[in-house]
């Protein structure tokens, strides 16, 4: 059964993946629609060799609609989406808009499938450092069971969205040819530089980043008491969002369960090479599907510690890919 479908934000970063992913899965589409704000209304995007023009975003822009992918932030999401669900579509949203809503499914396919049917015209995609951290420790997860996490993360100018890479390219050329740079799109200098993530610090010391680890987190694995402590920081690499996780187990399995739970596990791919000192790299995880794991041992400093290394495409399985697999679900 094909479907009719509109995506949200078609000219942004996770807009044009979600426009290559759906064309790379062969996904049933029978007519697509490309929304946008006004000024960028008019732009053609290629689909299946064909073109298509993009159109303003309305109200009265989802008739006939089957699925609507909407990522163009959560204010567009928090009004337009009820449009979309009025007009029999069902949303699948990539902004933060209405993931902590206990009415609309947390979902990452691979891991909590089954609330997908629990949908009532709305599901939410997880922010991508969660999805990269979940996808990460889900193996561990299904041989024992995940008191705390500890994890730093080292996000990409993708993150951020298509200005923020553009900055980060432009702000390198001006640094390798000594011109001054200001900075526009983020609010430190990117080239060259590292600093803690770009969203707004709360009273308890945690950004907003952080606070969706946490939260997001304790709804996908249904584990309210399950503590996480982040550290999200932006780093200067164009696209794919690493991260350093040390996880506390009710139990220590044996690395050879740890690695055989590793391989089994679809979505992730096991970079592990300690002879030859190759483990997960974003410049290796940038246009791919998985999420890449490696880097694991005992942690030296938690009893029944396990540490390890992962580095995912934030624009394929942190954001594009895992809503376009949720659609296939459906």
């Amino acid at each position: 059964m094909k479907h009719h479908v509109a995506i949200v934000g078609a000219t942004g970063a996770v807009g044009l993946e979600l426009l290559r992913v759906l064309e790379e899965r062969s996904f049933p589409v029978k007519s697509l629609r490309l929304l946008t704000s006004e000024r960028s209304a008019g732009k053609q995007l290629a689909f299946h060799g064909e073109t298509i023009t993009v159109e303003a975003l309305h109200p009265d822009s989802f008739a006939g609609v089957d699925i609507a992918f909407f990522s163009a932030g959560g204010s567009r999401s928090r009004e337009f989406a009820p449009y979309a669900v009025r007009a029999g579509a069902v949303v699948i949203d990539n902004s933060s808009a209405f993931r902590m809503d206990p009415e609309v499914p947390l979902v990452i396919p691979e891991i909590n499938p089954e609330a997908i049917a629990q949908h009532k015209g709305i599901l939410a995609n997880p922010n991508c450092s969660t999805i990269i951290m979940l996808m990460a420790l889900e193996p561990l997860r299904r041989l024992t069971s995940i008191r705390r996490i500890v994890v730093a993360t080292y996000q990409a100018a993708s993150g951020a969205g298509a200005q923020a890479m553009q900055e980060l390219l432009d702000a390198t050329r001006a640094y390798l040819q000594g011109e001054p740079f200001e900075p526009k799109a983020l609010p430190h200098p990117y080239a060259f530089n590292l600093f803690s993530h770009n969203s707004a610090v709360g009273e308890d010391g945690y950004n907003e980043e952080e606070r969706k680890m946490i939260l997001e987190t304790r709804k996908i694995w249904n584990a309210p008491e399950i503590a996480v402590s982040p550290t999200c920081v932006r780093v200067p690499v164009l696209r794919a969002h690493s991260e350093s996780i040390v996880a506390e187990l009710e139990t220590r399995p044996s690395l050879e369960a740890i690695y055989a739970a590793y391989r089994a596990f679809d979505g992730v791919e096991l970079v592990d090479d300690r002879e030859r000192n190759h483990f997960p790299m974003p410049i290796e995880a940038t246009g791919r599907d998985p999420v890449l794991v490696g880097r694991i041992r005992y942690d030296a400093g938690i009893s029944n510690g396990v540490a390890l290394f992962a580095c995912g495409d934030q624009l394929r399985k942190g954001a594009a890919l895992n809503a376009v697999q949720i659609a296939e679900r459906l």
